[in-house]
């Protein structure tokens, strides 16, 4: 196929059963962390309020980890299989190795303030979340951020970067609701065309 056919195949056509042990635990974990950081942004006095609860706050904090680091597991595994299969890398563009970049340091570094600095639900429902409805509100109050630790502001600056960079790239499917491959049978995709040796043959 010409380049420019070829780098429009979505790689989920291209072999889909060893896609499935990255894709799910990626996808499943990755809309529960952003739900998590959507509640929290909404309704942040709730879930101060079930943190005041060391039990609950305990379950929340563990539960996200848990969720964060299958979407870490997940995306390592996509990444792998990009790297090492001349099919899906053949159809992998430079802007998609430049998102998948920014979204592996958003997981490290999202990760990494989740271990590093406990009660992470806590202190982004008091601080974050007013910062981020001070931007909603064309009014920002930086000072909300400016006393959290650099990998912290690392992790909200890239969050930008990457929303900045969303129109652009194929990160725009998951506007595909429902995303119904989490769940569906896998496909068996056959090509019909003429082998690339048997060009010139009759």
């Amino acid at each position: 196929l010409p380049d420019g056919i070829q780098s429009g195949l979505p790689s989920q056509l291209l072999e889909n059963r060893h896609h499935f042990w990255a894709v799910v635990p990626f996808h499943f974990g990755i809309i529960v962390v952003l739900l998590g950081h959507l509640i929290a942004f909404l309704i942040p006095r709730h879930i101060l309020l079930w943190n005041s609860s060391p039990l609950r706050l305990y379950v929340l904090e563990a539960t996200a980890l848990a969720f964060g680091l299958a979407t870490l597991i997940g995306f390592l595994g996509i990444i792998v299989r990009r790297l090492t299969d001349h099919k899906v890398r053949s159809v992998t563009s430079r802007a998609d190795w430049i998102v998948y970049t920014l979204l592996l340091l958003q997981f490290l570094t999202g990760l990494d303030t989740a271990i590093t600095y406990r009660w992470g639900s806590g202190w982004f429902a008091a601080l974050a979340a007013p910062y981020l409805w001070s931007l909603v509100k064309l009014s920002p109050q930086i000072g909300l951020i400016t006393p959290l630790p650099w990998m912290v502001k690392l992790h909200i600056v890239n969050a930008f970067v990457l929303i900045a960079v969303f129109p652009f790239s194929r990160l725009v499917h998951i506007l595909v609701v429902p995303n119904h491959y989490l769940w569906r049978r896998r496909q068996v995709v056959r090509w019909y065309g003429r082998p690339a040796g048997a060009v010139g043959e009759q």
